[in-house]
């Protein structure tokens, strides 16, 4: 049995989750769009002091780990936090501290 095998589909969904969240850019992020429920990526760059392809890539990522999710509004992306994948990670996390 291959390593990555010995893993339940929950404690590498957490992972992925938990990697994602790893950067505090990531983190800042999250919190603006659950303050501001969307956001347009050059609005995020306005409040996190980063470059926008910096801005960009940490967007990829969580994007990626399906915390959050961009609808294409030519030509930008609006950015929001996937509900369902976010209550997902919220009783992942309560599992896994309690």
């Amino acid at each position: 049995m291959r390593e990555k095998d010995c893993y339940t589909e929950e404690a590498k969904q957490l992972a992925g989750f938990c990697k994602a969240l790893g950067h505090p850019a990531r983190i800042s992020i999250i919190l603006l769009l659950l303050e501001k429920d969307t956001c347009f990526c050059g609005d995020i760059v306005k409040e996190i002091p980063l470059a926008q392809s910096t801005v960009s890539q940490h967007l990829k990522e969580l994007k990626e780990a399906g915390i959050i999710q961009g609808n294409i509004t030519p030509p930008k992306v609006k950015y929001c936090i996937n509900k369902t994948q976010w209550a997902t990670l919220k009783n992942a996390l309560r599992r896994f501290l309690d």
